[in-house]
C-alpha cells in the first residue's frame, strides 16, 4: 500500500456508500428532473460524507489498543502506525470543519440533522458502544439521520413509514455486525469489545430475525400505503418486493452460514447475490416510479 492509500484509508471511503441512503429522498419523492433538488441532494450526500469519515476517525483514535489485537483491525492506519494521532486529529478536525460547511450551504433543518448524526456517532465512539442494544440502537439510528437529512436537505416530507423501515434494516446490519464479531473472535471477542460480554450468537439470531421480519412487513406496508400510492401516483410499488426478499434471506445466509455480516458495505461489494439484487431493486423503483 503506497503511503498516499495509506493516508485515505482512516476515512473508510467504500463506507460511503452507506450515505447513499441521503440520496433515497430525491428519488423517492420525484425530484430527480429537478437540477436544483440534485445539486442539495449531492450537497447533503457530500457532508454526510464528510461527517462519517470524521468520525470513522475519531472512532479508530479511541479503539487503538483494541483494534492492535483484532486480527483484521490491526491493519487499519492509525493501529498499525502508519498515521500518527497527531495527524489523525487534524483529519478529524478538517472534515468536520467540512461537513459543518457544506451543512450550512443548505438549510438549518439539515445541519440539526448533520449535527445530530456527529453528536451521536462520537458518544456511541465514547459510550454507547459499552451498552448492550443501546449500541445498535445507535448504530441504526445514524442511518434514519442520514435519510431524514435527505428529506430535510430538499425540503420534503420524509414517509414514517420508510423511517420505521430504514431503521429495522440497520439494526439488522448492526446486530449481523455483532455476530460476525462474536463467530470471528471466539473467546477473544469479549475482550475486544466489552458488551459482547452480554451477547451470546443464539440471543443475537432472535433479534437478527425480528428485527430483519420487521424491516420486511415496514417495507411492505410503505409500497402499499395509501400516502405513498397518492404521492406516486402508482400502486405498484410493492413489485420490487422480490428483490427486497431475496437481499434479505441472502444477507442473513451470509452471516449464518458464511460467517458475514463484517462489513455491509464490503458484503455489497463482493457478493455478486446482494450486489445484483440491490441494482435490480433500484432499477425496479426507477421504473415504476418515473415511468408508470
Amino acid at each position: 500500500m503506497t503511503a498516499f492509500a495509506r493516508h485515505l484509508q482512516p476515512l473508510r471511503i467504500y463506507q460511503w456508500s452507506k450515505n447513499l441512503l441521503v440520496l433515497a429522498p430525491l428519488i423517492f419523492a420525484r425530484q430527480v428532473h429537478h437540477p436544483d433538488q440534485v445539486e442539495r441532494s449531492l450537497l447533503a450526500f457530500a457532508a454526510f460524507c464528510m461527517a462519517a469519515s470524521a468520525t470513522y476517525v475519531f472512532n479508530d483514535l479511541m479503539d487503538i489498543e483494541n483494534d492492535r489485537a483484532h486480527p483484521e483491525k490491526r491493519n487499519r492506519a492509525i493501529a498499525s502506525g502508519a498515521m500518527q494521532p497527531g495527524m489523525a486529529w487534524a483529519l478529524v478536525a478538517a472534515l468536520l470543519v467540512l461537513a459543518v460547511s457544506l451543512g450550512v450551504m443548505l438549510n438549518i433543518e439539515f445541519l440539526g440533522m448533520l449535527l445530530g448524526y456527529i453528536v451521536l456517532t462520537i458518544s456511541y465512539s465514547l459510550l454507547l458502544k459499552h451498552l448492550i442494544i443501546v449500541d445498535v440502537l445507535a448504530l441504526a439510528l445514524g442511518f434514519v439521520l442520514r435519510a431524514m437529512g435527505g428529506a430535510a436537505a430538499l425540503g420534503i416530507e420524509f414517509s414514517n413509514w420508510l423511517v420505521v423501515c430504514t431503521l429495522f434494516l440497520a439494526m439488522f446490519l448492526a446486530l449481523s455486525k455483532r455476530r460476525h464479531e462474536m463467530v470471528l473472535l471466539n473467546e477473544e471477542a469479549r475482550a475486544h469489545r466489552r458488551v459482547l460480554l452480554h451477547y451470546t450468537v443464539p440471543y443475537l439470531d432472535q433479534l437478527i430475525l425480528v428485527v430483519g421480519g420487521g424491516a420486511l412487513i415496514t417495507y411492505t406496508i410503505y409500497t402499499c400505503s395509501p400516502e405513498v400510492v397518492r404521492r406516486l401516483g402508482t400502486d405498484k410499488l410493492y413489485l420490487t418486493l422480490p428483490f427486497v426478499i431475496y437481499g434479505l434471506f441472502r444477507y442473513l445466509f451470509l452471516v449464518q452460514h458464511g460467517n458475514g455480516g463484517g462489513d455491509p458495505s464490503a458484503m455489497l461489494v463482493r457478493d455478486k447475490g446482494i450486489a445484483a439484487a440491490v441494482v435490480l431493486w433500484a432499477a425496479a423503483c426507477g421504473l415504476i416510479i418515473y415511468l408508470h
